[in-house]
């Protein structure tokens, strides 16, 4: 079976498609290791790069991107709005900001970093009259759990398409992947290898052996089947394409159900509800 062709691509709420598998450049540095990572990533299969104002790259992928021989139309480009850039006004300018270090004229998708408090909402406000301007093709967020989404819901027009969260085996965080899911919001995976830290596990170690896999692979699989979208990120040639190599097998539901079972509701990163930057 060809599972590439069943399982590459979600439709988000508003219809626009989205590659379920990108290339995150977290930490990635500016100039030429984020470019080059960028252009593995495209000759190996990758559509979809996600970078973020904060992560100091987007000249790098935008690099990458004006040398692709890939047409604009068929990439997925993402970006974020940082917290120091939040209220509507200020938003605006960044998403300006951003488009320009890309070199890009619209973004593919566009996010709310983190849920900024007393902020958020006017952010959100800021993207949706991007978004009717027709400036950029879907709208975000990341790091908001159920209260905030409901909040922002409350406040807006337009229901986020898309939630980027720190997901992984060690945290599910099913309540509020089922919320999103009832709301038509994609989920989506940061640090879906627990930057580096789920190597270590033994339930994983076997399982790798007995699919002829590595642990990044089917973890990366086992995100794809659950129908979150996953930025794993490398700046290493042989780890982006491996990280790639990820639509010709399946997990079976036992396996599946063991690796959902190693939840432990454990962070990696920062709590979106004590945060303070």
């Amino acid at each position: 079976m060809n599972y590439a062709s069943t399982n590459s691509i979600v439709s988000l709420n508003n219809g626009v498609d989205m590659p379920i598998l990108g290339l995150g450049v977290y930490l990635s540095k500016e100039g030429r290791e984020v470019t080059q990572a960028v252009h593995w990533a495209l000759e190996a299969g990758y559509r979809h790069i996600d970078t973020a104002s904060i992560y100091d790259n987007e000249k790098g992928v935008g690099k990458a991107v004006l040398e692709t021989s890939i047409d604009r139309k068929d990439l997925f480009i993402v970006s974020k709005v940082w917290n120091s850039d939040q209220g509507f006004d200020s938003t605006l300018k960044a998403y300006d900001e951003s488009l320009k270090r890309l070199n890009l004229d619209y973004l593919d998708l566009y996010l709310v970093h983190w849920p900024v408090k007393g902020k958020y909402i006017e952010t959100w406000k800021a993207l949706e009259k991007l978004y009717n301007e027709g400036r950029v093709r879907a709208i975000g967020v990341s790091n908001f759990m159920k209260h905030h989404l409901d909040n922002l819901i409350e406040n807006s027009k337009i229901v986020p398409m898309v939630n980027q969260m720190e997901y992984h085996p060690k945290l599910t965080q099913n309540d509020l992947r089922n919320h999103c899911k009832n709301l038509k919001i994609q989920y989506e995976a940061w640090s879906p290898l627990m930057q580096g830290k789920i190597f270590a596990n033994e339930i994983l170690k076997s399982m790798a052996l007995k699919y002829n896999k590595s642990i990044a692979q089917l973890v990366i699989r086992w995100n794809i089947q659950n129908n979150v979208v996953t930025i794993p990120k490398s700046v290493n040639k042989t780890r982006i394409i491996e990280n790639y190599q990820v639509f010709d097998f399946m997990l079976s539901s036992t396996d599946m159900e063991l690796i959902n079972a190693l939840d432990e509701n454990y962070r990696v990163g920062p709590d979106p509800d004590n945060f303070d930057f």
